[in-house]
């Protein structure tokens, strides 16, 4: 007979929210929650990717749905995961994954509304959208439903030093450091906190370091696999940390 598939990662009935899920590693991982068997939810600005990505969503069958919502406003938040909340009536995994970088020549340079946007996005965002998850999964762990992962997506910028990005570098530290904090606060409703560091992802966000020959012969040269990684190889973390798998796994980035 056929091997039986790990129960654990089937993620039926549960339901997911990745924001900036439209596009790169947000949709990598949407893609792969939704073939899981999770109800998936995204958060986007832009309407066309929205609509492209919940396209590719629904082809894996479930339920999936998209929202406009601009994480850089508190108050966008609040009312998108109210919106959420009310179409799914639950959320067991929060990945917090929206992110923005600039493109400065020097360290020298970096200020300025662009210096304003990273934070408010990558920093601001991220801030904002783990405590309306958590505000949901203490309320339910304390009706008798525990449980829930909270994610952020952070990066290796976190912990090495890169030229010329160090607001972007600021906001996936301070990432890492706030994922520790809530899974110490939350573990006793069941809540996991976890951040993932991608290294170099060939998504949108890279194209320019893609095309230069110089970039992929001095860092992508660097990378043990020797190539770029891909968006949808983020599709096992993101279902690993959605399911009951990770039950255990909390705080470590």
């Amino acid at each position: 007979s056929a091997p039986m598939a790990y129960a654990p990662f089937d993620l039926t009935g549960k339901v997911a929210l990745v924001t900036g899920g439209n596009g790169g590693i947000g949709l990598g991982m949407a893609e792969a929650l939704a073939q899981a068997g999770a109800a998936v939810e995204i958060w986007g600005t832009n309407p066309d990717k929205n609509a492209r990505a919940l396209e590719k969503l629904q082809a894996h069958g479930g339920q999936a749905s998209a929202r406009i919502v601009d994480v850089s406003a508190e108050e966008n938040i609040v009312a998108g995961m109210a919106a959420t909340l009310e179409a799914h009536g639950r959320l067991d995994a929060c990945f917090a994954n929206a992110g923005v970088s600039n493109r400065w020549r020097s360290f020298l340079e970096i200020g300025g509304e662009d210096y304003r946007r990273v934070m408010a996005i990558n920093l601001d965002g991220m801030l904002y959208t783990m405590p309306e998850a958590c505000r949901h999964m203490k309320a339910r762990a304390e009706a008798g439903d525990p449980g829930g992962s909270v994610v952020a997506v952070a990066s290796m910028g976190a912990l090495f030093g890169a030229a010329r990005n160090q607001d972007y570098t600021a906001t996936k530290a301070a990432i890492v450091s706030v994922v520790n904090g809530v899974a110490v606060e939350f573990a006793r409703y069941g809540v996991r906190a976890t951040a993932i560091l991608p290294g170099w992802i060939g998504t949108e966000m890279t194209q320019a370091a893609q095309a230069n020959d110089k970039f992929t012969e001095q860092v992508i040269a660097r990378v043990p696999q020797r190539r770029w990684g891909r968006a949808d190889e983020f599709g096992g973390i993101a279902v690993y940390l959605a399911s009951d798998a990770s039950s255990f796994h909390s705080a470590d980035a």
